[in-house]
């Protein structure tokens, strides 16, 4: 994995305050002439209170990509288990397409405590889930591959981060097969790093590789980036306001 320079990115739950998509897109404007790297949202279909209000982040991201030209954008992150990969496939290339290859898939297994899986059918189990995963990365990315068209901007395919909870092992064996790391949860910069060296370890692809960590506004990024973050989000909790992401924005990266 070649030493890259931090890049720092604004991570939003579409939620209640930040629920219209028109605003999401003005607040990536604003970021990205502020100089930030990356803007970033969760991707639910309901959440638990105090939470009512929830936009899809699929059109909330087309909205900012129709708005800025530098961000990277992406939802973090999309559980395949509860969606139809072919439609998925479509949706990326179509919005790597409009954002003119800006996009990254962040991917996981979800929760069932938000109250989003077993209402609408889907499945609950943790271990069907990982399998539902895997099988889905596999077909998504043979979709990417040539068996749909038109293919992705980005070659060979759009980068994928993938999730784990520390100190959740499992999930770093598939995060190796794909671009990045995104460690939901852990406790600080030592035990990042350990999953770093972990996940480095079992890479076969020497190519550039993602190491993803969210915090709160004010967090200093540097012990992250020392522990091998490549990318360094400030986070805003479940129901951020426009006034906290606006100041947040502001201050810059």
């Amino acid at each position: 994995m070649r030493p890259v320079a931090l890049k720092r990115g604004i991570f939003v739950a579409p939620f209640d305050g930040l629920v219209n998509p028109r605003l999401l897109a003005e607040l990536a404007e604003l970021a990205e002439e502020r100089g930030w790297d990356g803007f970033f949202l969760w991707d639910h279909i309901a959440y638990r209170p105090p939470v009512r209000a929830v936009a899809d982040p699929w059109i909330a991201l087309s909205a900012i990509a129709s708005a800025t030209s530098r961000l990277r954008l992406g939802p973090l992150v999309t559980p395949l288990s509860r969606r139809r990969v072919q439609k998925l496939a479509r949706e990326t290339v179509t919005l790597d397409h409009l954002s003119a290859g800006r996009l990254v898939l962040g991917v996981g297994l979800g929760s069932d405590r938000n109250g989003e899986l077993e209402p609408f059918g889907e499945v609950v189990d943790a271990r069907e889930r990982a399998r539902l995963l895997d099988q889905g990365l596999e077909r998504l990315t043979g979709f990417w591959d040539g068996e749909f068209e038109p293919p992705p901007v980005q070659r060979p395919r759009i980068p994928i981060w993938v999730a784990a909870t520390w100190p959740n092992r499992r999930p770093l064996r598939r995060a190796a097969l794909y671009e990045g790391l995104f460690p939901v949860e852990v406790p600080g910069p030592e035990e990042f790093a350990e999953m770093a060296s972990e996940v480095k370890a079992m890479r076969e692809n020497t190519g550039p590789y993602d190491l993803v960590v969210t915090n709160p506004a004010g967090t200093d990024p540097a012990p992250w980036a020392e522990a091998g973050a490549t990318w360094c989000l400030t986070g805003f909790g479940r129901q951020p306001t426009r006034a906290e992401v606006e100041q947040e924005i502001e201050a810059g990266p």
